[in-house]
């Protein structure tokens, strides 16, 4: 919990920092810093939730351990959730700027088509890579929310260069999709669909290396516009190849624990892109 709660802090002040330095401001204001934090936090939760209604039925026969078919928390006391954090986020859109209201009526609408499974849950289930991308593109709509804490209140459009940070972030996103879904043997679960049960081993750790490379190829383009190529490009390298490692000794040493390991990197690696590309990069133009 406080790992996600750190992940997310790093992911919106980064967003509203990376739009500071692309309209060329001095300081994001702590304003926009609190409606993108408690903004994409609750989207993360929204997210959460809408898994518990749509994997329910699969739960209940494959993952009965889990709170809400173990009954300690109910569907319906999950909707009550869902739809109070609705309001703050509308709450939080009057207060801070109410143009933002379309960007958070775009993601609800997109979020909703999610929980649904676009109404191609057969279809989708049967293709797990555009599963993935179908449901990675949430993550550029809810970063697209939160750099707006930023701009909206100077434009009414996003400032150039906005693309490679939103296309930085859906990558990423598959970087933690795939890292949280590669075990071990002993440690898959009959009915969970990890990467490693449905492409083994060498495909899946292949896989996540290459959504790394895209990220890191993306964070690139993204850094070239705010000035931060060198330091984005150093860090993020050191990143992809301590990745690499990690994959190879995956690879050749397949024992218990080892997949946690990937799940726990590909949360620090995006603790790192999102400061490198927002926060660290605005501190140094400010002390420069």
């Amino acid at each position: 919990m406080i790992m996600n709660g750190l992940l997310i802090l790093a992911f919106s002040s980064s967003a509203v920092s990376f739009s500071t330095l692309l309209r060329h401001g001095t300081a994001p204001t702590l304003q926009s810093l609190i409606v993108a934090f408690l903004t994409s936090f609750t989207f993360f939760l929204q997210l959460r939730i809408s898994d518990e209604f749509k994997d329910f039925e699969e739960d209940s026969q494959y993952r009965p351990y889990r709170p809400v078919p173990r009954g300690l928390i109910t569907l319906r006391e999950l909707g009550w959730v869902f739809a109070i954090g609705a309001l703050v986020q509308l709450s939080l859109a009057f207060w801070h700027q109410p143009r933002q209201i379309l960007l958070l009526l775009i993601t609800w609408f997109y979020l909703a088509g999610m929980s649904k499974e676009f109404f191609l849950r057969r279809w989708l289930k049967s293709r797990p890579l555009i599963y993935m991308v179908s449901h990675m593109a949430i993550m550029p709509l809810i970063d697209l929310y939160a750099t707006a804490c930023d701009w909206s209140k100077y434009t009414e459009i996003p400032p150039p260069g906005l693309l490679w940070f939103l296309v930085t972030s859906f990558f990423n996103g598959m970087v933690i999709e795939i890292g949280r879904k590669i075990r071990v043997p002993a440690d898959e679960e009959n009915g969970v669909q990890t990467y490693t049960f449905l492409w083994g081993r060498v495909r899946a750790v292949g896989s996540w290396w290459l959504v790394l490379a895209l990220t890191l190829a993306a964070a690139l383009g993204a850094a070239r516009n705010i000035g931060s190529t060198p330091l984005v490009g150093t860090i993020m390298s050191a990143m992809f190849i301590g990745a690499i490692w990690l994959g190879v000794s995956f690879l050749r040493n397949p024992v218990g624990g080892r997949g946690k390991m990937i799940e726990m990197y590909s949360g620090i690696w995006t603790l790192f892109l999102y400061l490198s590309l927002g926060v660290i990069s605005l501190v140094t133009k400010m002390l420069s």
